[in-house]
């Protein structure tokens, strides 16, 4: 890390609609520094990069850069002066190639006469691909086509041929695996030793403490602290971002497991997963365990009657079913928390209100009448905010204004409303904070102890492990093994997964 402060935010404040989204914070960011920012879903973290990368402007308090103060106009002025930022959602063009997206609004390096030499640029997309060791990626594929793990690495070279001097990475990792995180922090280090900053923002804590140098806390839209990540462990970057101790972030409780209520036999989508047979039981959490592109999404996904099955049964109370939609998997007693919470998940436009009941709402209708009771409804989305510690101005706002994490406890949320007797989850807790992740938990919990039954697909070992009654080991679209809790172990889940 350089002695050089490249970045300095002092006494930076925002307010929306009268509520303080960041108040009165502050930042320092040095030359060639990796510096984490953390804090739970709705600490302030997204807007203040916002505020940084001139997409908002603030209300007060000043903003430095390279010594000199800064007042963007918007996010064009950020990058000229050589702030770049990737955000969580990627913001790549999906009709575009890589090459196309990487020198989007930079088209006139290889400009002449009003013409773009496309072989000049893909050349230098190539090089650059070449230069970060990325023998995966080619100048010419569409991004439509890609993995995204492929988009987030594309991202990252915009940034870097954009010559910028600090790269924002908001939740850099959350759809990546273990070996592309890997891939990822390489990248991060030839960055630094270009003296090239990195601002990474992540509520995987044990990333923050590998990657950075220095991590700062922030939480209800205030700085809390930074602190060298050498001086602290996880349990008190846990605590300075929950304002709590938090001893239990797996809160496993023993459910009386019943009789059968899910067998899936032989299950195939062509190209997909071939023979996937299980059975899940009354009051217990199944756990799915493999790498990104294993086929786990896509059961859940057939399941549920997103995708169709090639071949293959699905029974339910020991009776074959033909689930031909997520209508008719809700009718069967079904519901899932899918993994792309922005493409299948979230209806962006509709408040928090109507994607919390729209699952089941008849479920608020008047006795005989398909008139929805709206004093009912509004009661139950309001509890529900109130368990779920959902951070909303009110249930009327859209819910596209809320931060990620709080997006997804809304999902989940729908959920708890609807109370379904099977739940599949796909991911849950990504991008969800720690202290959330704790009472998503305690949620699961309750639902077994109720007498529901869950799916639970995560990329988090620790949380397969955690929660899982049983757990199910996927790799190239087929089952390679099963096994009960007590016999589980992160080395048997990572051979097994990796083969």
């Amino acid at each position: 890390m350089k002695d050089k402060v490249l970045l300095s935010v002092k006494g930076v404040s925002k307010s929306f609609i009268g509520v303080k989204a960041v108040d009165n914070v502050n930042l320092e960011v040095m030359e060639g520094e990796v510096h984490g920012v953390v804090g739970e879903n709705g600490a302030g973290k997204s807007t203040l990069m916002n505020l940084i990368f001139g997409m908002l402007k603030r209300d007060s308090g000043s903003i430095f850069f390279d010594g000199q103060e800064v007042n963007f106009k918007g996010p064009a002025d950020a990058l000229k002066a050589g702030i770049s930022m990737i955000h969580q959602e990627s913001s790549l063009v999906q009709q575009f190639t890589a090459s196309e997206n990487i020198w989007l609004g930079m088209e006139e390096r290889f400009m002449k006469n009003g013409i773009i030499n496309n072989r000049a640029r893909d050349e230098a997309t190539q090089a650059l691909f070449d230069e970060f060791k990325l023998d995966t990626l080619k100048y010419n594929m569409l991004i439509s086509e890609s993995s995204i793990a492929s988009c987030q690495m594309v991202e990252v070279i915009r940034a870097v041929a954009g010559n910028a001097k600090l790269i924002i990475m908001d939740e850099p990792t959350s759809s990546l695996s273990e070996k592309e995180v890997a891939v990822l922090f390489r990248i991060i280090r030839q960055l630094v030793e270009k003296n090239v900053a990195v601002i990474y923002i992540s509520h995987k804590l044990d990333e923050v403490l590998t990657i950075c140098d220095r991590v700062s806390v922030y939480r209800d839209s205030k700085y809390i602290t930074t602190a060298n990540v050498g001086d602290i462990n996880r349990h008190q970057l846990v605590s300075f971002v929950v304002g709590r101790e938090l001893n239990n972030l797996y809160p496993k409780e023993q459910s009386e497991i019943g009789e059968t209520v899910l067998e899936v036999k032989k299950l195939t989508r062509y190209g997909k997963f071939r023979d996937v047979s299980f059975s899940l039981h009354k009051g217990e959490i199944l756990g799915f365990a493999g790498l990104q592109g294993a086929g786990r999404s896509e059961v859940a996904e057939c399941i549920f009657g997103i995708e169709k099955a090639d071949e293959g049964e699905i029974l339910i109370d020991g009776k074959s079913v033909r689930i031909k939609s997520p209508s008719n998997a809700i009718q069967h007693g079904l519901g899932m928390v899918t993994e792309d919470r922005l493409r299948s998940g979230i209806i962006a436009q509709l408040s928090v209100l109507c994607n919390m009941t729209l699952a089941k709402l008849e479920k608020y209708c008047s006795k005989g009448l398909k008139i929805i009771n709206r004093k009912k409804e509004i009661s139950a989305v309001d509890e529900n905010i109130k368990t779920l510690q959902i951070k909303v101005n009110n249930r009327n706002q859209t819910i596209d204004s809320l931060s990620g994490g709080n997006q997804q406890k809304v999902i989940i949320g729908r959920w708890t409303l609807s109370t379904p007797r099977i739940l599949i989850l796909d991911e849950p807790t990504r991008g969800i904070d720690v202290g959330s992740k704790s009472e998503i938990h305690k949620l699961m919990g309750h639902f077994v102890k109720m007498g529901m039954s869950i799916i639970l697909i995560s990329s988090e070992m620790e949380e397969v492990l955690g929660m899982a009654d049983r757990i199910i080991i996927m790799r190239d679209g087929q089952v390679v093994h099963t096994c009960a809790r007590e016999d589980a172990t992160q080395e048997i889940l990572g051979s097994y997964a990796l083969g």
